[in-house]
C-alpha cells in the first residue's frame, strides 16, 4: 500500500469516526427536542450534509494541499484535521445566528456551549434573550463570574439572590440599593451606613455626604460630614463649597459664610477666600457679604502675599478704577524693590 493510498484510508476512517462523534453530540443537544425515530434520521442527515460539504470543498483545494503535506504525512493531516474542525466549527457560528436572527436564543446558546464548548457566549445569549436566572446559572456555576450572575438575577427581581452575591463580593452600596429597592429601608441604611463610614476613614468626606443625601435622604447629617471635613483639613475646599451649595435659603447662607469665617483660622483663609469667589457669583445678594470678607482676607495677607492684590478683580467685576489701582500698586511695588 502506497503512502497515498494509507492516507486516504487513515482520512477515511477519521472522518466516519468525526462523524459518529458528532452524531452523538448533537443527538445529546437536541433530546429533549427530537425523540422520534425520524427526528433522529433528521439530525443524522443534516450532519452528514456538513460533513460532506466539508469534504467536497477539501477536495477542492487537494492539489494545493499536496504540495504541503510532501513535507511529512502527519504534518499534512493534522492540517487537514484542523482544516476539517475549522470549518464545521464555521457551521456551528452559523447555526448559532441564525437561531438568533429568529429569536431562538436558547437553541443558539446550547450550540455554543455544548458544541463550541464557549459557555459565555452561551450565557451571554440567554441575557440578551431575557433568560436572565438560565444566564446567570451558567455565569456562576460554569464561568464563576459573580458579578455577571447577581447583574442577571437583579434583571430577574431575583433581588435576595443578587444580594447574596453582591455581599460576597462586598459591594455593600449596592446591597444597600437592592434593599432599598425591596424597601426595606432598615438593611438598607444599615450598608449605606458602612459605605459611608468607608469614605469617612479614607478623608472621601464629600463622596460621604452623598450617601447621607442621595442614599439615606438625610441631608442634615450630610452637612455635619462636609463641616467635619472642613473642621480637619480633609478635603477643606471641596468641603467647604459643598457645605454652601446644599444652603438653598439666601438669608441662611448670609449667616453661615459670616458665622464659618468667625471661625475659620489663619492657614485657612486663602482656602474661604477662594470659596467666596463661587459664593459672590452665586446671587447678588452675596455680593456685599462676599466681598467684604474678601477685602479683610486680602488686606491680612497683603503683607506677605502681595500676588493676593489680583483677588480684588473677581469680586469688583465691571469696576475699571479698581483694576488701575491693582496695576498701579503693581507697579510701584515692582519700582520699591528695583530702588
Amino acid at each position: 500500500m502506497n503512502k497515498q493510498k494509507f492516507i486516504d484510508k487513515f482520512m477515511a476512517a477519521f472522518v466516519l469516526l468525526a462523524m459518529f462523534k458528532i452524531i452523538g453530540i448533537v443527538a445529546q443537544l437536541f433530546h429533549e427536542s427530537f425523540r422520534s425515530v425520524v427526528g433522529t434520521l433528521i439530525i443524522f442527515l443534516i450532519v452528514a450534509f456538513i460533513i460532506l460539504m466539508v469534504i467536497a470543498s477539501l477536495k477542492d483545494k487537494e492539489q494545493n494541499e499536496r504540495n504541503t503535506r510532501r513535507k511529512g504525512a502527519g504534518g499534512g493531516n493534522f492540517y487537514l484535521e484542523n482544516s476539517l474542525f475549522d470549518r464545521i466549527r464555521s457551521k456551528y457560528e452559523e447555526v448559532a445566528e441564525k437561531y438568533i436572527a429568529e429569536n431562538d436564543y436558547k437553541k443558539a446558546a446550547k450550540v455554543y456551549m455544548n458544541l463550541l464548548q464557549d459557555n459565555y457566549r452561551g450565557a451571554k445569549t440567554l441575557e440578551d434573550g431575557g433568560f436572565y436566572n438560565e444566564a446567570a446559572a451558567v455565569y456562576l456555576k460554569k464561568l464563576k463570574y459573580k458579578s455577571d450572575a447577581a447583574n442577571c438575577y437583579e434583571k430577574a427581581k431575583q433581588y435576595k439572590k443578587a444580594i447574596d452575591l453582591y455581599k460576597e463580593m462586598e459591594q455593600k452600596e449596592k446591597v444597600g440599593d437592592l434593599y432599598r429597592e425591596i424597601n426595606d429601608l432598615k438593611n438598607a441604611h444599615t450598608y449605606y451606613q458602612m459605605v459611608a463610614d468607608d469614605y469617612i476613614s479614607n478623608n472621601q468626606m464629600v463622596k460621604a455626604s452623598l450617601i447621607y443625601r442621595k442614599k439615606m435622604e438625610n441631608p442634615e447629617a450630610a452637612q455635619k460630614i462636609l463641616l467635619k471635613g472642613w473642621e480637619e483639613d480633609k478635603d477643606t475646599f471641596n468641603c467647604l463649597n459643598n457645605y454652601f451649595a446644599n444652603i438653598f435659603d439666601i438669608q441662611k447662607l448670609q449667616s453661615e459664610i459670616q458665622e464659618l469665617y468667625g471661625t475659620t483660622p489663619a492657614h485657612k483663609k486663602i482656602i474661604y477666600l477662594d470659596a467666596m469667589k463661587h459664593e459672590f457669583k452665586k446671587d447678588p445678594k452675596l455680593e456685599s457679604i462676599t466681598r467684604n470678607i474678601a477685602y479683610e482676607i486680602i488686606a491680612e495677607k497683603i503683607g506677605t502675599r502681595s500676588e493676593i492684590v489680583n483677588e480684588l478683580k473677581h469680586f469688583n467685576p465691571d469696576d475699571e478704577v479698581i483694576l488701575k489701582d491693582i496695576s498701579r500698586y503693581k507697579t510701584g511695588r515692582n519700582k520699591m524693590f528695583r530702588n
